[in-house]
This record gives C-alpha cells, sequence and structure tokens, in this order.
C-alpha cells in the first residue's frame, strides 16, 4: 500500500495490521466526517476530513520511528468522532470542553470492527485505546503531540500559514519520547500560527456563530426525534440527508442562512448569541545546543501573545445577527 499525503509525504505500508486497520469500516467512515465540525458549504473554509488527519497522525508516527503499536493507535485515535465533529459538544455535552469523543473513544472501538483485527494480529484493544500509553500520540495541552501537530500544520496549509508548514514538519524532532522543534525560530512560527488559528478561526466570532446556528437546527430536530443521538455514527451526509427528508421550514431557513454569508456584528450588549469557544494553545519544546527549553521561558513575545489571545477569548464574543431566520 503506497499512502501520499500532502504534508508528511509518501511512505508504503507493508504491515498487515495497518492495511487492514485503515480500510476498516471504521476508518473509511471518517472520509464522511469534516474536521472543522460541517460541511463546506455550511462552513466555508479550506479544510479536511478526519480520515486525512487520521491518516496523517499515523504517518507522523511513522515518521517519527514510533512503534507498530502506536502508528496503529495513531490511525485509529479519531474513529469515535460522530458526525460533525466537535459540534456534537455543543448539541449534547459542554461546549468548552469539546471531549465527547474521548469519552466515547473506548466504547465505539469496542463496538467496532477493530478489535478483530487488533487480535488477530496480536495487539491489545485495552491498550490501543489508552493514551498514556502513546506520549509521542498524545500528550496534554500546551505540549506537542502527534494528533495536534498535524490537525495544525494541516490547517496552516489550508488558510493560516502555507509558508510555515515546511519548516515547522522538517523541524519535529523525538527526545526522550516527546516530540521537539530543532529550534526556537520553529517553535515560535508553530506557536503563533496555532495562535492565528484559535483567533481567527477556532475563537473567531463568524465560526463560533455557525457552530451556535448550526447545533441550534441539530438540537431542535433531536428535540422533534426528526433525528436520533444514535445517527451521529453514521457521517455528516447521513444526518443531513434525515434531517433534509423532512422538509422543516425552520431547518431549511437555518441552513439557507449558513449557505451564505452572514450577516452580522459584534455588540456590547444586548447581544443574540454570547459565545466562548474552548481555548486552544501550545507552548511547545525545543532543543539548544542539546538542552530542552520551552518557548514561553524563552520568548516574551510569544509570552505576550498568548496572554493577550487568553484575555481575549476569556471575554467571549457578543453577536447580534444582522438577518434572521
Amino acid at each position: 500500500m503506497i499512502i501520499k499525503d500532502n504534508i508528511w509525504g509518501e511512505f508504503k505500508i507493508n504491515e498487515p495490521i495497518i492495511k487492514e486497520l485503515i480500510n476498516s469500516k471504521s476508518m473509511q467512515r471518517l472520509k464522511g466526517i469534516s474536521q472543522y465540525g460541517m460541511p463546506y458549504k455550511f462552513y466555508p473554509l479550506n479544510g479536511f476530513s478526519r480520515y486525512e488527519h487520521s491518516i496523517g497522525v499515523g504517518l507522523l508516527l511513522r515518521k517519527l520511528s514510533a512503534s507498530l503499536e502506536e502508528q496503529a493507535a495513531g490511525f485509529l485515535h479519531d474513529v469515535s468522532h460522530t458526525a460533525f465533529s466537535h459540534v456534537i459538544d455543543w448539541v449534547i455535552v459542554n461546549k468548552n470542553k469539546e471531549d465527547y469523543q474521548d469519552k466515547i473513544h473506548k466504547k465505539i472501538i469496542f463496538d467496532s470492527d477493530i478489535p478483530k483485527i487488533l487480535e488477530k494480529y496480536g495487539f491489545e484493544k485495552e491498550r490501543i485505546v489508552d493514551y498514556s500509553n502513546y506520549s509521542l500520540l498524545e500528550r496534554p495541552a500546551p505540549d506537542l503531540c502527534a494528533d495536534r501537530i498535524d490537525y495544525s500544520i494541516r490547517e496552516f496549509n489550508c488558510w493560516a500559514a502555507p509558508d510555515a508548514v515546511r519548516i515547522c514538519a522538517d523541524s519535529l524532532r523525538k527526545n526522550n519520547r516527546k516530540i521537539v522543534f530543532s529550534s526556537k525560530e520553529t517553535a515560535k512560527i508553530f506557536a503563533l500560527n496555532y495562535l492565528k488559528c484559535q483567533k481567527e478561526h477556532w475563537g473567531g466570532a463568524e465560526w463560533t456563530l455557525r457552530y451556535a446556528l448550526f447545533s441550534d437546527m441539530l438540537k431542535n430536530n433531536l428535540d422533534r426525534k426528526i433525528i436520533e443521538i444514535e445517527d451521529f455514527y453514521y457521517d455528516d451526509e447521513y444526518v443531513l440527508n434525515k434531517i433534509g427528508a423532512r422538509k422543516d421550514e425552520k431547518t431549511e431557513k437555518i441552513l439557507e442562512m449558513l449557505s451564505n454569508k452572514l450577516k452580522f456584528e459584534t455588540v456590547i450588549n444586548n447581544e443574540d448569541y454570547y459565545l466562548r469557544k474552548k481555548f486552544r494553545y501550545v507552548d511547545p519544546e525545543y532543543l539548544n545546543n542539546d538542552r530542552i527549553f520551552r518557548l514561553s521561558e524563552t520568548s516574551n513575545e510569544f509570552l505576550e501573545a498568548l496572554e493577550k489571545n487568553r484575555r481575549t477569548n476569556e471575554k467571549g464574543i457578543k453577536i447580534k445577527l444582522i438577518s434572521k431566520t
């Protein structure tokens, strides 16, 4: 199996377990789930699928010479994402944590076609779903990890900082079971562009408003039993087709609004929406003369930008819709 990835390059996959995991029904489902949370027609920002990201994480781990087991865990790490990705957190759980996928990861894996593949090749499903076993794949923020690196560099490539992609990707190093950058300058480029994604996208007014409108629409359809929670374990198109079959006027108006440029303004009071998304940031480590340093300890520029963005996010955004359904 040859995989060509626009970030990590071309890889020849010889291991049968990796081939079977990639071709599994559970992995292939991710092709129909947007990384950003909803299809492009309702969220017009260049993006990618959960499948592309999952493949990228596995390939990055491969590039860093992770064990075959950790690579397998990397390819599978997003299998538990529901349709519309983190929008589900706005629908049924806690939109400020965005951790529903983590909570159901073990159950989804165990109820899928994955355990039989793992067992066939002598891998333990209990280990695969426990991220604490894999320090290259997952680490708590603000540390670097393969998951955090892939989705951010992939987003840099789509819109945020195309010129930074190769600089950052080529500077990654493995050091004592952690991922670090080879220089302070590259660490700063990565961290500042990550903050750009937080400010202009993940916590930005238009995109947060789209989340609010879309999740309100989904909640309304759940309350009226037009869709069920179980439907989210398929993909984006499946849920939208089920909703569309009912020809509901209120739903159609919201989707029509989301299909066009949103008309809104940020205000001080009398808002229609007061929104705040989870604050995401990284504080990467880097190598200098064989010693490890953390960026916030050596760069006032980064530290000031981080605190400014943190304060802005904490205030939230008050939004007034100019055109309503």
